[in-house]
């Protein structure tokens, strides 16, 4: 790699840290590159991505991000995930170590705040953004449903007791 591969790797790096929601460190020695492929669709279906850079490289890129307290976790096989919404890629993470015992997470960093591999485990059982998003509608259309439902009951008892009587006069 040279000087401005470097520069262009580690620009790219620092814009990663500075967007992402969260970003997840671990050690991946030993793991195929099949186990490597399957990792990477499964972060990139939850538009996530998992990046292994040099070491260096990446603490130069940490410089003055919010996340810069993940350097000391950048030691050995290391690769880094990371996506925008803050809880994606610690599941796919999680996920994937419990398959996959040669993956170990390290740790990393929610914003300014450094997580441990406790703390990643716990931001990866939060519920995604998405499921935040249907709960919040499902709350807000429950009442419009259950008014609906109150408005169209009466209609339906009445047509009921009609019939009822229309049965009693026939026989």
């Amino acid at each position: 790699m040279d000087r401005a591969q470097k520069a262009q790797e580690v620009k790219e790096l620092g814009q990663a840290f500075a967007d992402s929601g969260v970003v997840v460190v671990a050690h991946y020695a030993g793991l195929t590159v099949a186990n490597m492929s399957e990792l990477r669709n499964k972060m990139r279906a939850v538009d996530g991505t998992v990046r292994v850079a040099k070491n260096k490289l990446a603490k130069i890129a940490l410089e003055g991000t919010p996340c810069e307290g993940i350097n000391d976790l950048l030691t050995g096989q290391t690769v880094l995930a990371y996506s925008v919404d803050p809880v994606a890629a610690a599941k796919v993470m999680q996920e994937f170590s419990k398959d996959n015992e040669k993956l170990v997470i390290l740790g990393g960093s929610m914003g300014s705040d450094l997580l441990d591999p406790a703390g990643v485990k716990a931001v990866a059982s939060m519920p995604s953004r998405e499921e935040v998003i249907a709960s919040i509608v499902g709350c807000i259309t429950a009442p419009a449903a259950d008014l609906a439902a109150a408005a169209t009951a009466p209609a339906s008892d009445i047509a009921g007791i009609l019939s009822t009587i229309e049965e009693r006069e026939a026989a």
